[in-house]
């Protein structure tokens, strides 16, 4: 079966859940393919190459999603929703820290995963046509065409998300955004998620571009990129 919405892979050991999520995906166009644990996702990615994987880190065997998350990131930057029923905070930031996109816990509500994977993709997909293409912050240049962060002609790899956050500063640099701006600008008014994913993306950008990065932290507001 072909599709005009592109690859998705499903990593999930439990049929009744990965099937579930297939088929609504199927209904919006993805071709949909399933690996249940993580030496066939990794295999699978690397021969598909698809336009997100939605991953469980419950795997069987000796690596979980997370191992496989960060496999991942450090081979290409293809978007990643996790989809579990890991609920606590250490697993969630965790997650993130190692670049995943979005974090969904189980149980959770089909047409919201669909809606998140639609969202995750429009911000990867680019801005609308006239938008500056290169941004210029401190010693990082914000390329939104190619979604590169380049410091000294050299790109700096980044997760999807954090690209997306760190466009939004550039986008609006010189004024303090709280984090629920944040939110609502990178991930999205529907978004349901504690601010603190805001600091763990800040976190990793400062990681990443250092003292090139120009971000401050407004204290009791959020943050402000000069």
């Amino acid at each position: 079966m072909t599709s005009d919405a592109g690859t998705i892979v499903v990593v999930e050991d439990d049929p009744n859940i990965g099937d579930l999520v297939e088929l609504y995906l199927r209904r919006e166009d993805y071709r949909v393919l399933q690996a249940t644990d993580a030496r066939q996702a990794l295999e699978v990615v690397a021969r598909e190459r698809p336009r997100l994987v939605v991953l469980d880190l419950g795997l069987p065997g000796h690596q979980d999603g997370l191992d496989v998350c960060r496999r991942l990131r450090d081979n290409g930057r293809v978007p990643v929703l996790i989809l579990t029923a890991r609920d606590s905070e250490l697993d969630r930031v965790l997650g993130l820290e190692l670049g995943a996109d979005d974090y969904v816990t189980k149980p959770f509500s089909p047409r919201e995963l669909v809606a998140r994977v639609k969202a995750i993709l429009r911000r990867v997909d680019g801005p609308p046509r006239g938008e500056p293409e290169v941004l210029v912050a401190g010693g990082v240049e914000v390329d939104t065409a190619r979604r590169e962060a380049r410091v000294d002609g050299e790109v700096v790899p980044l997760a999807a998300r954090e690209f997306d956050l760190l466009a939004h500063l550039a986008h609006n640099a010189g004024l303090a955004l709280t984090r629920a701006q944040l939110l609502d600008g990178v991930w999205g008014p529907g978004w349901y998620g504690d601010e603190r994913t805001v600091d763990v993306h800040v976190r990793q950008l400062r990681k990443k571009l250092g003292d090139q990065l120009p971000l401050a932290t407004v204290w009791g507001v959020g943050y402000r990129l000069a």
